[in-house]
């Protein structure tokens, strides 16, 4: 892992991003995040219960592009039984993604915030240092805590590549 330099777009705007880029084939670094009901949660912890992990960090739960995205892996997740997880991580507060997360009638993926220390943005290298907003990306990890995809969403206001991500989490899962 390096230290990144990488570069994102908003509405055509260039966006510089902080923090140790991450790539496919890297050991999945540790992050700590908070929970719907304000408890830490450690990264580590879910790769403990060696099931894949998809996450995905998205700028804000109340834009359309990151609600749609977040109902789409949320879909998808429904259809892909226990051995996956799906994460959504925003800059959000807690109270903010429960109240999302109950009127869309999210229940196959799970929100975490970032809003504390920015872990995941720095650790991952998505952090938008000068908005305090997450890039768009997605990254699959599988059982032994390696990266085997990621998309890092080049124009911020678009959506992810869901197919491919969701093809690699099958691959891994078996299906």
């Amino acid at each position: 892992m390096q230290k990144t330099q990488e570069q994102v777009t908003m509405k055509g705007n260039p966006l510089l991003l902080a923090g140790e880029e991450v790539g496919v084939g890297d050991k999945a670094p540790d992050f700590l995040a908070v929970g719907n009901d304000l408890t830490p949660v450690r990264f580590s912890s879910l790769l403990g219960q060696g099931k894949v992990i998809l996450l995905a960090s998205v700028p804000s739960l109340d834009t359309s592009v990151c609600d749609l995205e977040t109902r789409r892996f949320n879909t998808e997740f429904g259809r892909l039984g226990e051995t996956a997880i799906g994460l959504t991580i925003s800059m959000d507060l807690p109270f903010a993604q429960r109240r999302w997360c109950g009127a869309a009638g999210v229940q196959n993926v799970r929100t975490l915030s970032d809003h504390r220390q920015a872990s995941f943005g720095h650790a991952y290298g998505v952090l938008i240092e000068d908005l305090r907003l997450l890039a768009r990306a997605v990254f699959v990890i599988d059982r032994a805590g390696t990266v085997m995809y990621k998309e890092l969403v080049r124009e911020v206001t678009h959506e992810p590549d869901y197919s491919g991500a969701i093809s690699a989490v099958k691959r891994l899962i078996g299906q």
